[in-house]
C-alpha cells in the first residue's frame, strides 16, 4: 500500500495525517513460524500417544502427567498454527486489522490449559501419596528418554523460528514443560530402580509443575496485556516525547499519546504533535513517523495535528 498522508481542517480545528507507509493493516505471517509448529505438532502429537500407552503400562505418574502435558502442547501448537494460517486471511469491512489477533487469543488459551495441567498434576500426586502405586524403572526409562529427545527436537524446530512472537514464545513454554518432565521422569525412574522409593514420581511431578506454572503466569500476562491493549513492555510515555522533541526540529509538542500492540511485532500509536510556526507540516509528520519505527518499533501510527495547540496531553493506554 503506497504511503499517503492528508490534513483538513474540520470542525475542532484539527488536521489529521494517517501513517500507513512500511506495512499494512494485516501483517504478514512468517511462513517460517507456521511451518515450525506445524512440525512440532507432528511429531508431539504421534509421541503423545507413546507415551500414554507407556505410562499406563509402569505405572508412572511422572508419564502420565507429561503425557497430560504432551496433549496441552498437541492442542496449543494446533490452536497456533490455526491462528497462523486465520491470521493470513485479508482484512475486510467489519476487520479492518485483518484477523491478527487471532494468534494472541491462542496463546492465552495455551497459557490456561498450562494452569488447568498444573491442578490436574497436582490433584493426582496428593492421591499417589495417599495410595502409593508400583513404577516400572526400566519401561519408565525406556519411554522418558525417548520423549526427551522428541522434546529437544521439536524445542529446536521451534527456536529456529521468531521466539519473539507470543504464540511461538507460548508453544516453547509448553515444550520446555514437557523437557523438565521428561527429564524428572529419567531421574524418577533411575531413582526407582536404584532405591525403590516409589514416592519420588509424585514428588518429582509436583516440582516439574511448580516450574511450568511459573511460565504459564508470564505468558499469561503477556497476552492479558495485549487483549487490554496495554502498552508494551518497556515503553515510556515520557521519553518518547522527549526523544521527539528532541529529534525533530520544528515539532512544538505531542500529546494524547496512546500505544498499544495489535499482537505481536505488531505496535500501534495516536497523537496528536503541535507544529512551530513556519514548520512544514508533510515534512514533521514523515520525521515523527520514522522515529517512532525507527527508535520506538511503532510499526502503525495515526498522527493529528492540532492547529490551535490546545489540550496537548500525554496519555497512554494503561
Amino acid at each position: 500500500m503506497p504511503a499517503h498522508s492528508h490534513d483538513h481542517a474540520h470542525d475542532h480545528n484539527h488536521g489529521h495525517d494517517h501513517d500507513h507507509s512500511g506495512h499494512s493493516h494485516t501483517p504478514q505471517v512468517s511462513a517460517g513460524n507456521e511451518r515450525a509448529v506445524l512440525i512440532g505438532l507432528m511429531l508431539t502429537g504421534t509421541f503423545m500417544i507413546a507415551e500414554v500407552i507407556g505410562g499406563v503400562l509402569s505405572g508412572s505418574l511422572a508419564l502420565i502427567a507429561d503425557a497430560g502435558h504432551m496433549l496441552t502442547d498437541t492442542v496449543a501448537l494446533f490452536l497456533a498454527w490455526l491462528g497462523f494460517r486465520l491470521g493470513r486471511r485479508p482484512a475486510d469491512a467489519r476487520r479492518s486489522f485483518g484477523y491478527s489477533r487471532l494468534e494472541v487469543l491462542a496463546g492465552l488459551i495455551n497459557a490456561l490449559t498450562l494452569f488447568a495441567l498444573v491442578g490436574w498434576i497436582a490433584y493426582e500426586a496428593v492421591q499417589r501419596f495417599l495410595e502409593p502405586h508400583e513404577v516400572l524403572a526400566g519401561p519408565m526409562f525406556v519411554v522418558a528418554v525417548l520423549g526427551l529427545l522428541v522434546n529437544l527436537t521439536v524445542f529446536w524446530v521451534l527456536s529456529r523460528a521468531d521466539a519473539d512472537h507470543v504464540n511461538i514464545k507460548g508453544a516453547l513454554l509448553h515444550v520446555l514443560g514437557d523437557l523438565l518432565g521428561s527429564v524428572g521422569a529419567i531421574a524418577a525412574a533411575i531413582i526407582i530402580w536404584l532405591t525403590g522409593w516409589m514416592p519420588i514420581d509424585p514428588i518429582l511431578s509436583v516440582l516439574v509443575s511448580l516450574l511450568i506454572l511459573r511460565s504459564a503466569w508470564a505468558l499469561l500476562m503477556r497476552t492479558f496485556n495485549i487483549l487490554m491493549e496495554g502498552a508494551p513492555d518497556g515503553f515510556e510515555p515520557d521519553r518518547l516525547q522527549a526523544d521527539l522533541a528532541a529529534a525533530i526540529p520544528g515539532l512544538a509538542g505531542v500529546g494524547h499519546l496512546h500505544v498499544w500492540s495489535l499482537s505481536s511485532g505488531q505496535t500501534m500509536a495516536t497523537l496528536e504533535i503541535r507544529l512551530e510556526p513556519g514548520a512544514d507540516p508533510a515534512a514533521i509528520t514523515q520525521a515523527v513517523r520514522r522515529t517512532l519505527l525507527e527508535d520506538h518499533g511503532v510499526n502503525h501510527a495515526t498522527i493529528e495535528i492540532d492547529w490551535n495547540g490546545q489540550g496537548l496531553t500525554c496519555q497512554a493506554r494503561p
